[in-house]
């Protein structure tokens, strides 16, 4: 999966001015000898070449320089890689120390580099634009622009340049990740149906609560808990409002949040409502994953559901995610059924070329090379026959169809084969159902569940706010403004749910508190920018 980056102050750039200067003094006889082969051809050079790349490292490889995917792919290329990798906690300050510093390398991969980045780094000359690389030698890079059309706008910054690009990772299930998890055993015990409505909902909980679903003679069922960042507001607020799954909404082209209409205040409500009657346990607004993985791995079950992507995040073995399934979206009491949605499965600047690669071209077509099947299976995922195979020929896949390869050997914990998701790499929807599937298994439930329950009650994918490139002034405005408002919206939903302060006296200076932190400018940035990239 990709990983969330934190935007650090920029630093003093001193390198600016030499950008263009230095494409510039680039002599004929060295672009000769570096001239590289055919588009779409192997090797990328005929002659043994160069490319200095500073990596975000990852503790599930070994070691970058002697994996067997890399040993593989310099075959291939007859592209060496001189390595420099940035270690994981403290890799974004690296990168910023680095391009403020000007001693960067010709590639920089891995990092996510933030939209503003790349617009800030692109405009000064220090990012090269990949646009007519890409018309030039960017077989594999159209073919991902065919295979998944939202990419090449969400890549393309406000002036028209494409500064890095990104890996794809289309996860189907975690498009509709915002799901509830139910002890099955639990309803069947007791006789309960699979709840369809936010009173049913409550009903059942009252039930897991009062009947001593586990048997052991004690009252010591929690009926719902969540942790930190995986709240029960996030699935249960869908009966109430629509909403994407940063709590915000396109309505007719026009931004909005869902957390000042009046369906966010019914579902505060209700969720004030389950707390106070025991239903949803105090430590949900404080733990964090490991607290409800204490919760949930004791000898005794005690946990009737969670709200989370998928139920083995939380549970102690995979023994147990049988006992689990996933509550459909709920009705409410308006009639509102609905499922937060986020259809993009990208992460931004993976792979950026920068101004001091004596080769682009050949920078550029191993970026390119890495979009292909092949290398994104090895990769990925290993050594074809060994850690997976494509000889399926009696396997079905996830999605229910004949399938076209499955894993050998799942690469877990530290290993030298892949990249471990490091780097570009195309995975659509399509590919990632077409492994086989085993009933039962992880993968498989979470399919079947999103396809059946969650899908047909979807939000339209025009009502989610799509990845946006922001200007420098905005970024740096827009993370003071988001701050302040997150926290206070987090802040003032725990307190009214837990009764520490009462809603219907307080909605309307919640309102006004908004207000006052300027929320009106935090949506006049989000306008001006999905407008920007509408005109795309």
């Amino acid at each position: 999966m990709g990983r969330q980056k934190t935007l650090l102050p920029y630093l003093k750039r001193f390198f600016a001015l030499s950008a263009c200067s230095q494409k510039e003094e680039k002599s004929g006889k060295e672009n000769e000898t570096a001239s590289v082969t055919e588009a779409g051809t192997m090797p990328i050079t005929q002659t043994k070449t160069t490319l200095k790349v500073l990596m975000y490292g990852s503790s599930l490889v070994e070691n970058f320089a002697t994996n067997e995917f890399i040993k593989w792919l310099e075959d291939q290329t007859n592209i060496h890689i001189e390595w420099e990798v940035a270690p994981e906690k403290s890799a974004q300050e690296k990168l910023n120390i680095t391009l403020a510093g000007g001693d960067y390398p010709d590639v920089i991969m891995g990092f996510n580099v933030t939209p503003v980045q790349m617009s800030l780094y692109g405009k000064d000359g220090v990012f090269m634009p990949l646009s007519n690389l890409i018309d030039k030698y960017g077989v594999e890079t159209k073919k991902m622009f065919d295979a998944v059309p939202y990419a090449k706008d969400t890549i393309t910054a406000p002036d028209g340049n494409m500064y890095g690009l990104p890996q794809v990772n289309e996860c189907y299930h975690c498009t509709m990740s915002q799901k509830m998890w139910i002890n099955q055993e639990w309803l069947t015990k007791l006789g309960l149906q699979m709840p369809a409505t936010t009173e049913e909902f409550y009903q059942v909980f009252k039930a897991f609560k009062e009947n001593d679903p586990n048997g052991n003679g004690k009252k010591d069922e929690i009926a719902l808990a969540g942790y930190v960042n995986s709240g029960p507001e996030m699935f249960l607020m869908s009966a109430f409002v629509e909403k994407d799954m940063n709590d915000m909404i396109v309505n007719n082209g026009k931004v909005d949040v869902a957390f000042t209409q009046p369906g966010w205040k019914d579902g505060l409500a209700y969720l004030h409502k389950l707390y106070a009657e025991g239903l949803i346990a105090p430590e949900t607004f404080t733990q964090d994953v490991n607290g409800i993985k204490k919760m949930s791995g004791q000898t005794e079950m005690i946990l009737g559901a969670v709200p989370a992507n998928y139920s083995g995040v939380i549970l102690p073995s995979a023994d147990r995610v049988k006992d689990y399934a996933a509550v459909p979206p709920l009705q409410g009491p308006g009639g509102l059924k609905s499922v937060s949605l986020n259809p993009y499965g990208l992460s931004q600047g993976v792979y950026i070329i920068t101004d001091k690669a004596k080769n682009p071209e050949a920078a550029f077509r191993m970026a390119d090379f890495l979009y292909s099947e092949e290398a994104t299976m090895r990769a990925i995922f290993g050594r074809p026959d060994q850690e997976w195979t494509k000889n399926t020929a009696d396997d079905t896949s996830i999605a229910g169809e004949p399938a076209k390869w499955k894993r050998l050997v799942t690469l877990t914990g530290l290993q030298n084969f892949g990249w471990a998701q490091t780097g570009p790499s195309l995975r659509t929807s399509a590919f990632r159902l077409s492994e086989a599937g085993t009933p039962g298994t992880q993968e498989t439930i979470l399919y079947q569940e999103t396809k059946e329950k969650y899908e047909p009650a979807k939000i339209d994918s025009n009502k989610v706010v799509p990845p946006l490139f922001f200007t420098k002034d905005q970024s740096e405005e827009l993370a003071n403004l988001t701050k302040t408002i997150t926290d206070y919206k987090k802040e003032f939903l725990a307190r009214t749910v837990s009764g520490d302060i009462d809603l219907e006296k307080e909605w309307n200076t919640y309102l006004k508190n908004l207000d006052n932190m300027n929320l009106k400018r935090y949506l006049q940035i989000y306008q001006e920018a999905y407008d920007a990239n509408s005109k795309k």
